[in-house]
């Protein structure tokens, strides 16, 4: 008995007239399938000597399995279930597999904290909540913002008061009744004002007051303590600590709010130090993830650690993947394809043409007039696309048997225990 490799497509049966024992093994796929000797789908005439000698058809003679000229005799009627193909040549493209989880792109998320310390007073978004980039997101009171804006409304005051009096000085020095250097220190005087003004001015600026709202501020001379923070970038907020009453300061953990740009993720993956000579950044990278079985997410390699993980011999291999409708998740669990090189053709076979052996050796059956079919030992490579790469036992245009490789091996084999 022997463990053999082939397609879904089992084939079963009950032959007439014979009494025939079973035969249990497995296709390439690890499912059970049993073997009859008399197939009616496929009636192997050999084995079973009622059913021969019912149907008159020619022995089917094959030396014992293991011999490396084994082959097989096929009836006109069995040959037309066996389909033959040439060997030919088919694109393989050399890839690297393994398995990773999904996070957001760091390089895109933002912790937003305010810059300076003060109590939440209000919060104007949601986690998970799609907000632009200076959108507001929470309000805090502020000592250093009042400090600064009582500031501004001093320096205005004086600014206000220099000008005035360098307006009166600019008419007396006119009419000559005012000395030279008394007017040039009011034009002093006014100058250092107007800076210390706009200095004034820009302090309040920076704790995201507006024009408008300076201005407001220096007409009605009153101060306003709430300051603005604003989402630095578009995206969405991912998480909220923030609560009204929480005291906050900057460079706080957790950050009152998180907002990233969802529209790239990143793959985070743990590849053997055996792997990684083959990896390069920039590699295309194809990501596969449970929640969408049946979708292939676009990625490349963008950084691969320079240190391997002493206790695992991993090292961790960053992909940016492109997710322009947000539909991964952090820590969603994800495949994903490194793509090594580009396509070249090789020799190859469609998968189901291959057998493995009961001794573990591959092998493929060989014709030369579609009748008789002589098993012949191959060694594989690559398999994808449904293709086996041929690395050894086959030359182009040699034809074999492209499907029921399994059950002519299965014949060859009742044969050699007759």
């Amino acid at each position: 008995m022997s463990n053999t490799r082939a397609s879904h497509n089992h084939w079963q049966g009950v032959g007439g007239g014979g009494t025939c024992g079973t035969r249990m093994m497995q296709c390439r796929h690890g499912m059970p399938v049993r073997a009859f000797a008399g197939l009616l789908l496929l009636p192997w005439l050999h084995g079973c000597s009622g059913s021969h000698a019912a149907s008159g058809a020619d022995h089917t003679t094959v030396p014992p399995a293991h011999s490396p000229n084994v082959s097989v005799e096929l009836t006109p009627a069995q040959r037309r279930s066996v389909s033959v193909q040439p060997v030919s040549e088919h694109l393989f493209t050399l890839e690297r597999e393994t398995v990773g989880t999904i996070d957001f792109d760091e390089d895109r998320t933002v912790q937003v904290s305010p810059p300076y310390q003060g109590r939440i007073l209000q919060l104007f978004a949601k986690a998970g909540d799609r907000v632009r980039k200076g959108q507001l997101l929470f309000t805090i009171d502020s000592p250093d913002l009042v400090q600064a804006e009582s500031t501004l409304i001093s320096a205005a005051g004086v600014l206000d008061l220099t000008t005035r009096a360098l307006e009166r000085a600019k008419g007396l020095y006119a009419i000559q009744g005012m000395a030279q250097k008394d007017y040039q220190q009011a034009i002093s005087d006014q100058q250092a004002a107007e800076g210390a003004y706009q200095g004034a001015r820009n302090a309040v600026r920076i704790f995201g007051k507006n024009d408008a709202e300076i201005d407001r501020i220096v007409r009605r001379r009153r101060v306003d303590a709430q300051m603005p923070v604003p989402s630095p970038i578009d995206g969405a907020v991912t998480s909220r600590s923030a609560a009204p009453g929480t005291l906050v300061q900057p460079g706080g953990t957790p950050a009152p709010y998180t907002v990233a740009d969802l529209s790239t993720k990143w793959l985070l993956a743990d590849v053997p130090e055996a792997d990684l000579p083959a990896l390069r950044l920039g590699q295309l990278v194809d990501v596969r993830v449970l929640a969408y079985p049946q979708r292939v997410f676009r990625g490349r390699i963008t950084n691969i650690a320079e240190a391997v993980d002493p206790n695992t011999h991993r090292a961790t291999v960053r992909s940016e993947v492109s997710d322009p409708h947000d539909e991964l998740r952090a820590q969603m669990f994800a495949t994903f394809t490194v793509h090594v090189s580009g396509p070249t053709r090789e020799l190859a076979v469609p998968a189901d043409a291959v057998v493995r052996e009961g001794d573990g050796t591959m092998s493929v059956w060989v014709t030369t007039d579609e009748r008789r079919f002589i098993r012949r030992s191959v060694r594989i490579g690559l398999q994808q696309n449904g293709f086996d790469q041929i690395l050894a036992g086959l030359r182009t245009g040699e034809r074999i048997a492209a499907t029921s490789a399994l059950f002519i091996s299965n014949a060859s084999i009742e044969g050699a225990a007759d």
